[in-house]
């Protein structure tokens, strides 16, 4: 594009996001002292703090804690607004952004949209096995696994109430790994006494992973470090073995030539991950390449080829490190992404050469396990207990971006360290059990 006749025009730069992620949010709120015009696009009012989703999952935190409004959040920024749209195509070569109710223009444009689970070709098990990618997911989840108590509390049958107290999570990366530890804490100490015909510490929770460990991006001292953390809180590891079908009240699982079927009535997916389907839209749209995840493939500036006035971020994007291998899908990712396109776009608009690659600083990865306990590797220290569980509440706390729902979620932790109860243990949906689900009563 010919940013030099553009920004010599009266009207300013038409900068174009769409995701309120933290990769699109963080790119228009770096343009805030731009002579640019900034439209964020989002089909959610909200931005969402995706690392504490399992919390509201598992009762630990509201909704409203992880959450805050788009408009609220860049209210002050005046050359920001937001709409609230469906993206459904592009049109390059006009420069426009197709929507379901119209179309917008833009002379540059960001893709931030994300990215949800992958059943590697199953999508016929999303409804029997959610995923953790939404507030509508997280709070299904968390009516499931209470539901799975209360219907057990009222099973006579002893084979239906072992079904209903046996969670199997698919899945052993950070997600599965926080679920499962949330889920084993919801057994043996929040729910101890709340019911008279049950033992909720007698529920049997899985983590199922088909790779040779758990959390397998981290070094191998750590892994065998939080495997035996995660073991400690009465959870089973099932590496090795391999996810072939999901069907009601029952998963198939295989570990070499062995099939093993397993019954269970709650099945929780953290395994797996699909970029969101903008992004094929937009590589039919300009003929770039995707990966198998259906991210598209960048340039070094985080440009896609042929089209030097879009850039994908996030999620979304396929983008290699110095060492050739794709980024993952992190926060601190998409956040340095959407800086750095931000500064791209500062510097064309003021005439400056822009960067000529993106280049990732790793802050460190971390993963909570359970109470008191988190895995955490910063540069080549490795950190494993209640220091790397303080450090991980730390960097999250400060990450969330509205200082209320901070002061919130910080209560919250308080209060739920000293008594183990979790507050926001609410069934807001009981929707009629599939047949062949259904409980004896007393």
């Amino acid at each position: 594009m010919n940013i030099t006749s553009k920004t010599s025009a009266a009207s300013p730069l038409r900068v174009v996001v769409i995701g309120g992620g933290f990769g699109g949010l963080e790119t228009a709120r770096k343009l805030r002292k731009s002579p640019v015009q900034v439209t964020l696009i989002d089909r959610r009012n909200f931005h969402l703090f995706q690392p504490l989703l399992y919390q509201v999952a598992t009762a630990g935190l509201s909704p409203a804690n992880i959450a805050t409004p788009l408009r609220y959040i860049v209210r002050r920024q005046k050359n920001c607004e937001v709409l609230l749209a469906d993206v459904t195509g592009f049109d390059p070569d006009r420069r426009r952004v197709i929507l379901r109710d119209g179309e917008i223009t833009y002379d540059i444009l960001v893709l931030a949209a994300g990215a949800s689970h992958s059943y590697f070709g199953h999508d016929e098990w999303a409804p029997l096995a959610p995923g953790l990618k939404t507030i509508e997911q997280a709070t299904e989840i968390r009516r499931r696994i209470f539901m799975a108590f209360e219907m057990a509390e009222r099973a006579s049958d002893p084979q239906v109430r072992q079904e209903l107290l046996t969670f199997a999570i698919i899945g052993g990366g950070p997600t599965g790994v926080e679920l499962a530890g949330a889920l084993a804490e919801i057994a043996h100490h929040t729910l101890t006494h709340d019911f008279r015909h049950i033992n909720p510490n007698e529920a049997r929770i899985m983590l199922i992973e088909a790779g040779p460990s758990v959390l397998g991006p981290y070094p191998p001292a750590l892994r065998d470090r939080a495997a035996e953390k995660i073991r400690s809180l009465g959870i089973e590891i099932l590496t090795e073995h391999r996810v072939i079908d999901i069907q009601p009240g029952e998963i198939t699982i295989q570990s070499g030539d062995a099939t093993v079927r397993l019954r269970t009535r709650t099945v929780l997916w953290g395994a797996g991950v699909q970029a969101n389907p903008l992004a094929k839209g937009l590589a039919e749209a300009t003929g770039v390449e995707i990966d198998r995840a259906g991210r598209i493939t960048v340039q070094p500036d985080l440009t896609i080829a042929n089209h030097r006035d879009i850039f994908v971020i996030g999620d979304i994007a396929c983008c290699m490190d110095a060492h050739g291998k794709p980024l993952p899908g992190l926060a601190p990712v998409a956040m340095q992404q959407g800086q750095f396109v931000a500064r791209q776009i500062a510097s064309l608009v003021h005439g400056r050469a822009p960067e000529p690659a993106f280049h990732y600083r790793d802050p460190g990865t971390m993963a909570t396990i359970g109470r008191s306990m988190a895995v955490a590797q910063i540069g080549q220290r490795q950190f494993c207990g209640y220091f790397a569980w303080l450090l991980w509440l730390f960097v999250h706390l400060m990450q969330i971006v509205q200082f209320e729902n901070r002061l919130l979620v910080l209560l919250q932790w308080m209060w739920n360290y000293v008594t183990h109860n979790r507050s926001a243990r609410l069934i807001t949906q009981v929707p009629e059990e599939p047949a062949g689900t259904q409980t004896d009563q007393h």
